[in-house]
């Protein structure tokens, strides 16, 4: 193979990377409403829970009636419908985090966009007479925004977020003849989309029915794979975490068929995370299912338990000289694991100074997955699986309802075992760890009063390292990553970018992920406003 074909393939194969970490990172404008939403159905599905109340003898303020049943009524209700619209929430998160310039006006687009589609597709049902019962596969029609249409879940969402992006980067600029000059620019994206999704309405019309079918048999598979299935999707989902991709992956597992089907008070309900809530503001529920959590539980015993011992095995391990200073940054890293479920501060850590442990991670969170499936555990999540999920989505409930007692005593074991075996890892390899860095090598470790004097020009500090404004061609951001797709990635300065306070960074093609934790979005927007007002200047 000559070498411009090699080079083309390589190219090629990058492109493809880049653009699935930023359907990947788009996915997190959704997925960020889901902890609100949980929340509020959590505790208002568990508190107006008339079994609940009786069993308590609260009818006299949790009753029918009272005030706080009023609230929590409310508070149910708020969360339900947002993981009922779930799908135009894809199309109009998706469209924004695809979008480089003009987003509100992708935004706009968007949601228009997706009631056309379905419009277009629920007048072919109704003229072609497949809206009757027995037309179509059971549980193939759902009622979308109001119209009646296939039940295309989120996907039906990503679809029309991804083209529409596509649109509106193609032609937010575009330039129409003068007698047409009022609707060129951004007026013309949404013009376009609604003309462009007619025909993709009418496509799916067609195509979606054997979509449907072959996801249902392939959920059918993944299900009847019981033990073994639930540990590689634990392996695989820890193991595309460093790459940005573990959204993408995890989805439609808890979004679609993919991840299960039943029926739920009446209503046909596809997908792990939403058959979970359904059942969870259902008042008939007695059980809730395995099949569904399995998806969704198996990182409470690392994320709460697990990591943390990793936390201290790396505080123990560290030069006596350096523990103070050490402790601090890695009891504020596990205490977000246990809280939030957020564990890149701590993952990442010790991803690049032994990437074998991480390899072990995976392992590990495999079967964390297998265990509680094993052990008929059934608890929901929605972003993460940290304490708060674990005490709305499986404490409130009921053990009864979720077997979360049985969290306890294999996160126990996960945090001895993680302790003991990173302790052992790093003493035998002698792992630059935090703390166990070679004095020439040590970073310099900021006090409150150093932070307070230089965080004005952080955003200074980073642009440096990126190479300037004129080497961002693309800036976004996901949980607890910068992402910025650069014109030539060998004008970074690691250095400076480790000096703004970042805990690693990946390099991929011509895109960077710098990693800062969960304030990477407050950097992100004062970094725009520095750029902003560069440009200005």
């Amino acid at each position: 193979m000559s070498e411009k074909n090699l080079s083309s393939k390589t190219l090629s194969k990058n492109s493809c990377f880049s653009v699935l970490q930023r359907i990947g990172q788009s996915f997190m404008f959704p997925i960020a409403l889901l902890p609100i939403a949980g929340l509020l159905l959590g505790i208002g599905a568990s508190f107006s829970n008339e079994k609940m109340i009786a069993s308590y003898k609260l009818e006299w303020l949790l009753g029918s009636g009272t005030f706080l049943n009023f609230v929590l009524v409310i508070m149910k209700n708020t969360g339900d419908i947002v993981f009922a619209n779930l799908p135009i929430i894809f199309a109009i998160g998706v469209a924004i985090g695809m979008a480089y310039k003009e987003k509100a006006v992708a935004a706009l687009s968007a949601a228009i966009t997706f009631l056309t589609m379905h419009s277009t597709i629920s007048s072919l049902l109704s003229l072609t007479g497949k809206l009757v019962p027995g037309a179509l596969l059971e549980g193939s029609l759902k009622s979308v925004c109001g119209i009646k249409s296939l039940d295309m879940g989120v996907f039906g969402g990503i679809i029309v977020g991804l083209g529409v992006a596509a649109l509106h980067n193609r032609f937010y600029k575009i330039k129409l003849p003068v007698v047409l000059s009022f609707f060129g620019g951004i007026r013309f994206v949404p013009i376009i989309s609604v003309i462009v999704y007619i025909f993709v309405g009418a496509l799916m019309f067609f195509v979606w029915p054997y979509v449907q079918s072959g996801m249902y048999s392939l959920g059918s598979l993944v299900l009847a794979s019981k033990y073994a299935g639930t540990f590689v999707y634990g392996v695989i989902e820890k193991a595309l975490v460093p790459f940005g991709l573990h959204h993408v992956f995890y989805t439609p597992f808890w979004q679609t068929g993919l991840g299960g089907s039943q029926f739920i008070d009446g209503a046909y309900v596809t997908g792990a995370q939403n058959i979970f809530f359904a059942q969870l503001a259902s008042p008939n529920t007695t059980r809730f299912s395995v099949d569904a959590a399995r998806f969704l539980q198996g990182r409470f015993p690392f994320m709460i338990f697990g990591l943390p011992g990793a936390a201290l095995a790396m505080y123990v391990t560290a030069k006596s000289s350096k523990k103070k200073l050490v402790g601090g940054l890695l009891f504020s890293a596990a205490l977000t694991s246990i809280l939030t479920g957020i564990t890149e501060p701590i993952e990442f850590t010790f991803l690049f100074v032994a990437p074998v442990l991480y390899g072990i991670h995976c392992l590990f969170a495999g079967l964390s997955h297998m265990l509680l499936h094993m052990l008929n555990v059934a608890v929901g999540s929605t972003f993460s699986c940290g304490v708060i999920d674990l005490l709305l989505f499986g404490v409130l409930p009921g053990n009864e309802k979720t077997n979360w007692i049985y969290i306890i005593p294999v996160g126990i074991v996960y945090f001895v075992i993680y302790y003991f075996l990173f302790k052992f890892v790093i003493v035998k390899f002698n792992l630059q760890t935090p703390g166990r860095e070679e004095d020439e090598l040590d970073p310099k470790l900021y006090t409150k009063k150093d932070f307070n004097k230089c965080k004005d020009t952080t955003p200074e500090m980073i642009l440096a390292g990126l190479g300037g404004v004129e080497n961002i061609e693309h800036l976004d951001c996901c949980a607890t990553r910068l992402r910025v797709k650069l014109v030539d990635i060998e004008k970074i300065d690691e250095n400076m970018l480790k000096q703004s306070g970042c805990a690693g960074i990946i390099k991929k093609s011509d895109s960077i992920q710098v990693i800062y934790g969960p304030r990477v979005t407050v950097i992100k927007a004062e970094l725009e406003e520095y750029i902003a007002a560069l440009k200005e200047n």
